[in-house]
């Protein structure tokens, strides 16, 4: 006399699509989930929280119009790169404008930070 098994029997072939097949047509689709959680106390709205998901490939993502994650420099190097190119160039532009003469032809005396010594005066000839 045979007991019969407590576990279901696995998934055998032709029974059934694999993880890997769903995870494939999934991501060559792409899936959007969206909802809405409002919470109201006496009809005033307290509360609204909006959920969009989507699941696609990036090949998916980009044929959609999303690719956020390229312009993210915590993501992307080369937005990183091009975040510090701009950076510097806002930097030199700042730097050439405190550095432009005064109108009188003389240069302006660069700024002295707390470390540096005061310097005597040059006396004219």
């Amino acid at each position: 006399m045979t007991m019969p098994s407590r576990f279901p029997e696995p998934y055998g072939q032709g029974g059934g699509a694999n993880l890997a097949d769903i995870l494939e047509r999934v991501l060559d689709k792409g899936v959007v989930i969206a909802g809405d959680i409002r919470i109201n106390l006496l009809d005033i709205e307290l509360l609204t929280v909006k959920l969009r998901l989507v699941i696609a490939s990036v090949d998916k993502a980009k044929e959609m119009g999303i690719d956020w994650w390229e312009t993210d420099p915590a993501l992307s190097s080369r937005a990183r790169q091009n975040e510090l190119a701009r950076e510097n160039a806002e930097l030199r532009e700042r730097l050439a404008r405190l550095e432009e003469l005064e109108p009188g032809g003389t240069a302006r005396e660069p700024r002295r930070t707390s470390r540096e010594p005061r310097r005597a005066p040059e006396e004219a000839p």
